[in-house]
């Protein structure tokens, strides 16, 4: 019989030991890869490892002072925003081709929900933790503050991070569509988003749409922001509210392409013509605005890029070479099918 089968409880280091004919500490010095031992011996007591299948408790291994710990805490709002997962990937990718893995966090944009999962994720002892936003609770700050471990803040890039940021200017972002929209042409102007309970990316680009949009002889007529996810359907249902509040919006500009997609669909149903009856402006560039009959009026970011920089700094940090405190990724924005040609 395998020495695989028959076993229901979890195999331990001394069992290998003994099946290798070994003692203890030399199968974990073995399985550590700390050497001082024979390639006869390393070769037995692999073999028997995974002829029983034995997986090392390495979070142990830290708790003990055995090694360093190879977890980087990961914290994300959501999985089903297409953005946060293009950068959770990005982040995943470049800490694997260096030995680390991620420990997740779905945080919803609420800092109590931020500040349970730090508290949690710190007593595992991770070697760093990747943040997304740079509004943290005020016992959130104290926590990270004494930890003592690199941390990257992520998203809205922030000039005085915690230790290290990377990101975009979000107020900035918002500032170009609002000045590129008054420079179409349109004077009234709509926003349709989502709210949540801290302050973040989505508030500081409508801050800056606002401000380039008033600074232009403009108005944002109707600021809509949903207690909903950043979607499909809240983005049609939202130009149905929007819309029927205000008729006289000629523009409309949306959290992401996602919502702006729902808006699109919303007009079309209508029978509104886009962009001669309505402007319509998502942001993020997703793949769903390069596919549709006319191309979406969005802003760039290379999400999957934001990811990787984020690990990146954290690995260099964990090497102990320098690292700037900040790095902004940049945007571009893509002027589209979806609103006003340039009137010559």
């Amino acid at each position: 019989m395998d020495e695989k089968q028959g076993k229901t409880s979890k195999i331990n280091l001394s069992e290998v030991a003994r099946a290798a004919g070994v003692s203890k500490m030399t199968a974990s010095r073995v399985l550590r890869g700390d050497g001082g031992y024979s390639k006869k011996t390393e070769a037995k007591v692999m073999a028997k490892a995974d002829q029983l299948g034995y997986l090392p408790n390495r979070l142990a291994s830290v708790f003990a002072g055995d090694q360093n710990s190879t977890f980087v805490g990961v914290s994300i709002p959501d999985l089903g925003n297409e953005v946060f997962a293009q950068v959770l990937e990005g982040i995943d990718r470049k800490l694997g081709s260096f030995g680390h893995q991620t420990v997740l966090g779905l945080t919803q944009h609420a800092a109590q929900e931020e500040e349970n999962w730090i508290r949690t994720v710190l007593s595992w002892q991770p070697a760093g933790l990747i943040l997304t936003g740079r509004s943290h609770s005020p016992r959130s700050h104290d926590m990270l503050r004494n930890a003592g471990i690199p941390v990257v803040e992520i998203w809205d890039l922030n000039s005085s991070p915690l230790d290290m940021s990377v990101g975009i200017n979000h107020f900035d972002c918002g500032f170009d569509v609002g000045r590129f929209l008054i420079g179409r042409g349109y004077r009234a102007l709509g926003f349709v988003g989502t709210s949540h309970d801290t302050a973040n990316a989505a508030s500081a680009r409508l801050d800056g749409f606002t401000k380039a949009v008033q600074d232009g002889g403009g108005r944002v007529m109707k600021q809509l922001c949903l207690h909903d996810t950043a979607s499909y359907y809240p983005g049609f249902y939202g130009t149905e509210q929007l819309l029927a509040s205000d008729g006289a919006v000629e523009c409309i500009f949306y959290q992401n392409d996602s919502m702006a997609f729902g808006g699109l669909q919303y007009c079309e149903q209508k029978g509104l013509d886009v962009p001669g009856d309505m402007g319509i402006a998502g942001w993020g560039d997703l793949a769903i605005a390069s596919v549709l009959k006319k191309r979406m009026t969005s802003v760039h970011v290379s999400h999957l890029k934001l990811g990787q920089a984020a690990a990146e700094m954290m690995i260099a940090r964990l090497s102990g070479e320098p690292v700037a405190a900040c790095r902004d990724i940049g945007f571009h924005l893509i002027p589209g099918a979806t609103v006003r040609p340039v009137v010559l």
